[in-house]
């Protein structure tokens, strides 16, 4: 197949381009290295596949109509056969600072995206949703019969924009949109920004990490590998022309327990800073997976304190270099 893969420099980009590309397809790769985080990151994610014949790479940012003009030029009049949409602003925290932004990024850029799949006669659209639709919600484990017109941080907000504006074009235009609702991926490459890589580096140094809270809250915490196996699931799913989809590990850790595991894997014990209660943060989120399990065999497979220890192993190995 050939696949248009946004945000493919990223953490979860990177790794579903590798399993791709180990899987045959050819790829057309759009990134616009948003300088969130250290662009030479993204960079070494992909290094790898720059020379690859099946790899072709796209700076460009997809709020910006222009952007598809090097998409059409790179794709020679070929259209390809799905789109895989994983380019984002990420984050609840940064979005409240900056939620003008966070729009732009994330709804005007799918909104672009689903106008050049209806014109371009592309017919499977898989894109990145969040947990963080379901808001505040004390009913666990979270299904996709729950209510999602709750949100409460500007970033959970525009993935409620995108999954409602995939609807419309699947009804308008028979297009297959499959909107994915990620629980907090982690694994190797993952943003510096995010707790688990932030607390294991900062443990390893012996530097005070910050716990936001009691340390009660609670993640189901996915892992990568778990998480690119559902979308290429969903890349293949033939059913029905509208779904959105928990990807999740179907379990919850406390954040006091993320630490506990942290400290046994690295073999330190942490200094904490405790801090408030962040706004647009939620108590707990778990994911229940029937869905995904019934539509394409979801069923995740790489435990809390295993994939910790892939973390831990990987950081190690890039240290060495």
């Amino acid at each position: 197949m050939k696949i248009l893969l946004t945000g493919c420099a990223g953490f979860i980009g990177s790794h579903t381009l590798d399993r791709l590309l180990a899987d045959g397809h050819h790829v057309i790769g759009v990134d616009n290295f948003d300088p969130f985080y250290d662009r030479a990151l993204k960079a070494a994610n992909i290094e790898q596949h720059l020379d690859s014949d099946r790899f072709d790479l796209i700076e460009g940012d997809l709020a910006d109509p222009t952007t598809f003009n090097k998409i059409n030029f790179q794709l020679g009049g070929s259209a390809p056969d799905a789109i895989i949409h994983l380019a984002a602003k990420a984050g609840v925290r940064p979005s409240i600072e900056d939620p003008v932004g966070y729009q732009r990024a994330n709804v005007i850029a799918t909104q672009n995206l689903l106008e050049f799949a209806k014109d371009e006669g592309i017919k499977q659209f898989v894109f990145a949703s969040s947990s963080s639709v379901y808001g505040v919600n004390p009913n666990v484990p979270w299904s996709e019969k729950h209510d999602v017109s709750g949100p409460i941080s500007p970033y959970a907000s525009t993935k409620v924009s995108c999954e409602l504006l995939g609807h419309v074009y699947s009804h308008l235009y028979g297009i297959r949109v499959l909107g994915l609702r990620f629980f907090t991926v982690y694994g190797p490459r993952q943003r510096p920004d995010l707790a688990i890589n932030k607390f294991v580096r900062l443990i390893e140094a012996g530097e005070p990490i910050p716990v936001f809270g009691d340390g009660s809250t609670r993640r189901d915490y996915t892992f990568i590998e778990d998480i690119v196996t559902g979308i290429l699931g969903s890349l293949h799913y033939q059913g029905s022309n509208y779904e959105v989809i928990n990807l999740g590990n179907d379990q919850t850790v406390t954040l006091s327990e993320m630490i506990a595991t942290i400290e046994e894997v690295v073999g330190k014990k942490a200094i904490i800073d405790r801090l408030p209660q962040q706004p647009g943060d939620v108590p707990q989120t778990w994911a229940d997976v029937t869905k995904a399990n019934k539509l394409f065999g979801y069923k995740p497979t790489i435990t809390f304190k295993q994939g910790v220890e892939k973390f831990v192993q990987w950081r190690s190995e890039q240290l060495s270099f």
